[in-house]
């Protein structure tokens, strides 16, 4: 009973280091705003397009795209939206049945299936909004498979939004250098830096900010890991792992220390 009185809050901290997607994103609101304009033009506006987003691990890519397809749910509510982690494709080519599947096309194989997607995408309909994440997955040899995704919102009477997200930057450059011959073939770019000292530690202010009581962790102990996990890599979920871990640490410590204390009345 005294350790669950005790150790409530180790319970709570733990919690809100997750790294699960937060009500808003510090440090992000510039690539957030970015994110939500470029949905607002093309999937509102009907207008086809792609976006390449790039940035390191852990530097808040994936979480910036799930705020703002929560945020902006009802405005995109007349739109079909397919989100595909490549990651989890057993091939490239695996992208094209995966994709059918979620838009409900009955079975084909090899080109006859890509014929039947582009059919459906430049038929009358409501707008596609396609996300890939791990979209450097999808490389392969000729690039035969990013050029078809990125030159979908190309083809004429073209209902498609691509969104893709990986951890190059020059992947474009390096894989899809044929679209910039194409005037408006490119996709527009938006990069993701990784985090400095001082977002890290604001993010993890607000984190540990929503546990009631004393502080957790104190403040140099955060700006020391935040100092720590930018100088190697920049990367938020890392920051929120050590954390975490310090976290369970104390807690052991706490458990340890509750265990030993007397019990009230003297008894033994």
């Amino acid at each position: 009973r005294l350790f669950r009185q005790e150790g409530t809050c180790y319970q709570q901290a733990k919690q809100v280091l997750h790294a699960a997607v937060p009500d808003r994103l510090q440090g992000r609101e510039r690539e957030t705003g970015i994110l939500r304009q470029f949905l607002r033009e093309h999937v509102l506006g009907r207008r086809p397009g792609s976006l390449y987003v790039s940035g390191a691990p852990g530097t808040g890519k994936t979480a910036c795209l799930s705020r703002v397809l929560l945020d902006c749910k009802d405005e995109l509510a007349g739109s079909r939206t397919v989100v595909l982690n490549c990651m989890a494709l057993g091939s490239p080519q695996s992208v094209f049945p995966a994709l059918a599947q979620h838009l409900g096309l009955p079975v084909a194989t090899g080109r006859e299936r890509i014929r039947s997607l582009e059919k459906y995408l430049t038929a009358q309909g409501p707008m596609v909004l396609l996300v890939l994440d791990e979209l450097d997955q999808l490389e392969s040899k000729g690039q035969d498979v990013l050029y078809t995704l990125f030159e979908w919102p190309r083809l004429p009477s073209s209902r498609l939004v691509l969104v893709g997200l990986a951890n190059a930057l020059d992947l474009t450059d390096r894989s899809l250098a044929r679209l910039g011959a194409h005037p408006a073939g490119s996709p527009q770019l938006l990069h993701f830096p990784p985090y400095t000292k001082e977002q890290l530690t604001r993010i993890l202010q607000e984190r540990l900010g929503q546990v009631a009581g004393d502080p957790v962790l104190d403040s140099a102990a955060l700006q020391f890991c935040a100092r720590k996990v930018s100088a190697v890599s920049g990367d938020a979920r890392k920051a929120l792992d050590v954390c975490r871990r310090a976290v369970e640490v104390v807690e052991l410590e706490v458990r340890g220390q509750t265990l030993l204390k007397p019990l009230p009345g003297g008894e033994s």
